[in-house]
């Protein structure tokens, strides 16, 4: 699950991601200010997209946003006043979450390549990132397998050329963050940030 938000970029609209599905098999019914976007074949619910949001409650924040009590609040109000009866359950631990580069090796059939043993604060995962920028002792943003990006992609544990990965490192334009450089290469973070926290409670702050 993901929320976002960018009021001069799409305006006053909260997007909330709950699933991933292909756009042909999409359908929309709209209550109000509060549209539900649905399978079309099994009718699950995934997503809702809320317009006129800050009607609803207080939305402080832009781009992807942290789990707080404000964000759940003003969903909840938007769909309680506008009709639906559906309740929006917050994963019980943050899909992107700061981690550590503790180990940064070659991959064994791919140039391009790196293997990273990332430190998230629970555990510690194996990444295999692209990026040419990832290096040992770097702080990160890790999307975990589960977590859906803006742009809709659910990271799922894979293998890359071989090599078994679990999540994913990501770019500051990958997370639609409104400062994001046009320079490739994973967002690094300043040492501020602390390893296993919610990414975008930090960064908001």
């Amino acid at each position: 699950m993901n929320v976002f938000y960018n009021n001069n970029g799409i305006g006053d609209t909260l997007i909330v991601s709950l699933k991933e599905i292909e756009k042909q098999k999409r359908a929309v019914e709209r209550k109000g200010d509060a549209a539900r976007l649905y399978h079309v074949n099994t009718g699950e619910t995934t997503g809702y997209t809320i317009f006129h949001a800050s009607n609803y409650g207080s939305i402080e924040q832009t781009g992807m946003l942290a789990h707080t009590t404000d964000v759940k609040n003003v969903i909840e109000n938007a769909l309680e006043q506008n009709g639906w009866t559906e309740k929006i359950e917050f994963p019980d631990s943050p899909s992107f979450v700061v981690g550590f580069v503790k180990e940064r090796k070659q991959h064994p059939d791919a140039d391009k390549l790196s293997v990273c043993q990332v430190d998230t604060g629970e555990e510690t995962l194996q990444i295999v990132c692209g990026a040419a920028n990832v290096d040992k002792g770097q702080k990160v943003v890790v999307a975990k397998p589960g977590s859906f990006m803006p742009a809709g992609m659910k990271i799922k544990s894979s293998k890359l050329r071989g090599v078994p990965s679990n999540g994913m490192i990501c770019s500051a334009k990958e997370l639609v963050l409104a400062d994001a450089p046009n320079e490739k290469g994973i967002l690094v973070l300043n040492d501020s940030y602390e390893t296993g926290q919610d990414f975008l409670s930090q960064y908001h702050n």
